[in-house]
């Protein structure tokens, strides 16, 4: 249905706690209006074609007033356009959702509302607040934060709220933090209420503030706390010591890049930010398709003529079959052929297909590979190797010494991405970044690239580098880098069980 909005709660800013239907909304939108708060990795639900529009607010600084969102959604409506208003948290609590929806109304637009998990209850969830519980209240009230305190007559019943005994909820309020606590001090709350503030609850920046009434506005100071924040009041802040449980995660606030490519970064991404770690993508290879088809297709139209095929990596795979599956083709053409893969996710990948690997080695490298064929009959066998142009030379050059009769074929090339190289030097320069990641030779030399020559032992000095595996180290190395961290198992499993293991050793 055209001409139609829908409002959507983004969700306090963990990119799960969007709701399955919000999802849906941002997939079909042909424009999508969003706010500051609202998660900027939601976007990549967004189709191709979509308009982006900004229309964020913070501290003061309006992009455009809210009479200028109402009319932006109403124009984008009448124009035949099925618009998303992104807005984070939910749209109704404090988020002027109700006065977006009075201007489409008076419009005679369609639209829906699609609640989303409010800051007010998830950031305390993440600090491990209970907002109610059987033991200490039954009741929590919200209450803006924002309210102006030179007002001279304010909307809030501040003598009501001290008398509740519930839990308070105040949200975009720590500016007033000062003005709150007199308020609720002078209408006969004890300054030895338990008060906490939670600042970017449930993201990998969060952080939180615990204190009194008596003691929270200079704690806060101390920590130099900045919006956006919620301020929670009441007993239940007590609990927070045994129930926090997202700031206790083993990578909790560490900084860590990510070079791999970005089409293959997303598994280790979430890994890392399941590990508490606060994950910067800097991809500094991407991969590309070979520049021309000539030597994969010959060798699909001649599969019949080898006895084995060796894939090295999942790209391998994917891009040895991707050819496959447009010239009309399918795993039947592999016939009688054996395979090898090198590491159980580039198997898992060939068996996506429909195929078991008939060689697997424990240690996933390419002289693993060679030592198992050791025991196997080489001489005289036509093996085919779909892999990258820039791969290492060991593989072929040894199973020719074997006696086979090696094709290598450049299936894939890797290629430098120099995409934010800016971005990343600058967050290098103001000691931004704790560890850096290297799953390959090629994301070592390509990151290497990007770093200043002349400034390379200066923005490296304190950070932590983490390899794969010994040939990345062993390029790493060679490179001028000192490898901190080295998965056993070399497999981006390995490597994040390293880096944890780095981590806890430290605490």
């Amino acid at each position: 249905m055209k001409n139609k909005v829908y409002l959507v709660g983004a969700g306090p800013g963990d990119t799960g706690l969007l709701t399955l239907k919000g999802k849906a909304c941002i997939e079909k939108a042909d424009v999508i209006v969003y706010d500051y708060l609202a998660a900027d990795e939601l976007l990549k639900y967004a189709r191709k074609d979509a308009e982006l529009i900004y229309a964020g607010k913070k501290g003061g600084d309006h992009t455009l007033t809210q009479t200028q969102i109402n009319a932006l959604l109403v124009e984008k409506a009448k124009q035949g356009n099925i618009v998303t208003r992104l807005k984070g948290g939910d749209p109704f609590i404090f988020g002027r959702g109700g006065e977006e929806i009075e201007a489409l109304i008076e419009e005679g637009l369609a639209f829906e509302v699609v609640p989303g998990v409010t800051s007010a209850i998830a950031a305390p969830a993440y600090a491990g607040i209970p907002l109610t519980h059987r033991k200490y209240t039954s009741t929590v009230t919200f209450i803006t934060g924002h309210e102006d305190p030179t007002k001279k007559d304010s909307s809030i019943n501040w003598k009501a709220l001290t008398e509740n005994g519930g839990t308070l909820v105040f949200l975009m309020g720590v500016r007033n933090l000062p003005n709150i606590v007199t308020q609720l001090q002078q209408n006969g709350m004890v300054p030895k209420t338990p008060a906490a503030l939670v600042r970017w609850g449930t993201t990998t920046k969060q952080q939180a503030v615990t204190g009194t009434l008596a003691t929270i506005t200079e704690n806060v100071k101390a920590a130099d706390l900045k919006p956006p924040c919620i301020i929670v009041v009441g007993d239940v802040i007590s609990l927070r010591e045994k129930m926090k449980w997202f700031e206790n995660r083993p990578l909790f606030g560490k900084k860590i890049v990510v070079t791999r490519a970005r089409a293959q970064a997303s598994d280790m991404i979430s890994r890392l930010t399941e590990l508490g770690a606060q994950c910067l993508e800097y991809p500094v290879i991407k991969i590309v398709p070979p520049e021309s088809y000539s030597q994969i297709d010959a060798s699909i139209d001649s599969l019949d003529a080898y006895d084995w095929i060796i894939f090295t990596s999942v790209n391998g795979v994917k891009f040895f079959f991707k050819r496959l599956l447009e010239k009309g083709k399918d795993a039947r053409t592999l016939g009688s052929l054996k395979t090898a893969c090198i590491g159980p996710v580039t198997a898992k990948r060939l068996k996506s297909y429909g195929i078991n690997t008939d060689i697997l080695p424990e240690s996933f490298r390419a002289e693993s590979i060679i030592a198992v064929f050791k025991n196997e009959t080489v001489a005289g066998k036509r093996m085919l190797l779909p892999r990258a142009a820039e791969a290492r030379p060991i593989l072929p050059k040894e199973l020719s010494k074997m006696g086979a009769t090696i094709d290598e074929i450049a299936a894939y090339h890797t290629i430098n991405d120099t995409e934010n190289t800016d971005l990343l030097v600058r967050q290098l320069t103001q000691g931004d970044i704790d560890l850096v990641t290297f799953t390959s030779s090629s994301t070592v030399t390509n990151f290497k690239r990007l770093i200043p020559k002349n400034r390379f032992n200066e923005l490296l000095k304190n950070v932590t580098i983490a390899s794969i595996g010994p040939i990345t180290s062993e390029t790493a190395e060679k490179n001028g880098f000192t490898v901190h961290v080295e998965a056993e198992s070399y497999t981006i499993d390995g490597l994040c069980e390293a880096i944890v293991k780095k981590y806890m050793h430290q605490k």
